[in-house]
């Protein structure tokens, strides 16, 4: 028996019209069928999915220069803990949260390479592999995790996997006491000498997601719509009309939702790109699209990563909102000093507490999207968060001393079922591979490497 669903009803369906590529949420009445099939064909659980058959997604989120110990890490014991001041804005999603002490990034600690512990941070965190460290286009770093997983899965989405960044972008020259600005600006890595360069530009990534056929293609068809000032919801009406008689009265709310939500999205790049004429321009070109609120920016790729897992175009993401380093300003926060220089405070009291409201404003980020993820019903009626693993974490502990032990590292989602979240867990001292490792067994279904990196083994009761 054929154990996918018939194809008015497949999530694997699109809308297509005019070069456009809709795909669609995951719809309970294409489980239904589906799973039945499956279940009577005898055939075994699909790599990627949970034991209900939705997706399981990982996803990969880093923030930059480490966090102020004394505020991050919780009081209390495993299940009776109390969130300190910097994860105070995940309260509401803090059972489905595992904050994860004891992990260290052994490959970015200095040693004979002296300086560089920035580079090292970013470019070991999802790798565990000494970078080579000659500067320029010599560089060298190893296969990160998602890579590995994208590996394992990509093939059953559209897009293998996504790369996502609110930084700029720099893979040429030296940037970090000789190491080649490529590991300060990339997290993932497809081979030891191939960085995937993530997207940065909410408009590029938008149609990206949605647009299809050639980029000149695409193109034209933007400014077609921009030109009639038309959403691309116009484009499909009558097909997503003829999709919501077929399917159940909850799938119909579900469709709502998210169509109401790809509107949002392209209302809000919209404004952007208005606003974009009336602030003042640098002497070089600058992508457009991009919120000039850093809240409006993260959250709006936080957005659409959400809409990629919802409608399944991807099960493997990294978002990097910062590269290490970086000396981001926060007008939003009343901060006009850079996060990298008040990082390095000499325990001055008034740039430890801007470093905090920092730390604490990156957490309310990440507050945003679990939300977003635990409110999405998915398939199988669990939340997206429940059928994910979402690692949020820095490469750097603490920044004043570019200390890369016991790292800043939050697990979040329940795993479709495999995780434990709502937990504070102190781990041994053990390499923040190790976790990794855990991950890509959850994705295979059985072991998918003996060893990831410098793993010592795996990560236990998480």
């Amino acid at each position: 028996m054929n154990p996918h669903p018939p194809a008015a009803l497949s999530r694997r369906r699109f809308l297509r019209k005019v070069g456009l590529c809709l795909s669609l949420p995951a719809l309970e009445s294409s489980l239904t069928r589906g799973l039945a099939a499956a279940t009577a064909s005898g055939a075994p659980r699909l790599a990627a999915t949970t034991a209900t058959g939705a997706p399981l997604r990982t996803a990969f989120l880093y923030f930059p220069n480490g966090a102020i110990p004394a505020a991050w890490w919780p009081t209390g014991t495993e299940k009776s803990f109390e969130l300190n001041r910097t994860l105070q804005p995940l309260a509401k999603v803090k059972d489905k949260i595992q904050i994860v002490g004891g992990l260290t990034d052994l490959s970015a600690v200095g040693g004979a390479d002296g300086g560089g512990d920035h580079a090292r941070a970013n470019g070991t965190f999802l790798t565990g592999v000494r970078i080579k460290k000659s500067g320029g286009a010599d560089f060298r770093a190893g296969v990160s995790a998602d890579q590995i997983i994208a590996h394992q899965i990509g093939l059953l989405t559209p897009f293998r996997s996504l790369e996502l960044s609110c930084d700029s972008i720099q893979n040429a020259g030296t940037c970090d006491t000789g190491y080649s600005c490529v590991y300060q600006h990339n997290l993932a890595w497809s081979s030891p000498t191939t960085p995937l360069t993530p997207e940065i530009d909410p408009r590029l990534l938008f149609e990206r997601l949605f647009g299809a056929g050639p980029r000149n293609e695409r193109q034209q068809n933007l400014l077609l719509r921009q030109q009639q000032q038309r959403s691309i919801l116009d484009f499909i009406l009558d097909d997503s009309r003829a999709l919501q008689r077929e399917v159940s009265g909850r799938d119909r709310v579900k469709l709502d939702e998210y169509f109401t939500s790809v509107r949002d999205i392209e209302l809000r790049i919209h404004e952007a790109e208005k606003s974009r004429a009336h602030r003042p321009q640098p002497a070089a070109d600058a992508p457009t699209g991009i919120p000039s609120s850093t809240t409006e920016y993260v959250r709006l790729m936080f957005d659409m990563l959400h809409l990629a897992f919802q409608t399944d175009s991807t099960r493997v993401a990294t978002f990097m909102l910062g590269g290490e380093g970086s000396d981001r300003t926060y007008p939003e926060l009343g901060i006009a000093d850079g996060h990298h220089f008040l990082t390095h405070h000499n325990n001055k009291p008034d740039f430890i507490e801007k470093v905090t409201q920092i730390d604490t404003w990156y957490a309310s980020q990440l507050g945003y999207f679990l939300e977003k993820m635990e409110q999405t019903k998915d398939i199988d009626g669990r939340s997206l968060l429940d059928n994910s693993q979402i690692v949020y974490g820095s490469g750097n502990a603490d920044g004043n001393r570019h200390s890369h032990d016991n790292l800043p590292v939050i697990l979040a989602g329940g795993g479709g079922g495999t995780l434990n979240p709502g937990r504070y867990v102190q781990h041994a001292p053990m390499p923040v591979s190790n976790l990794f490792l855990s991950m890509m067994d959850r994705v295979g279904g059985t072991q998918v490497a003996e060893r990831f990196g410098d793993s010592t083994g795996r990560l236990a009761n998480i």
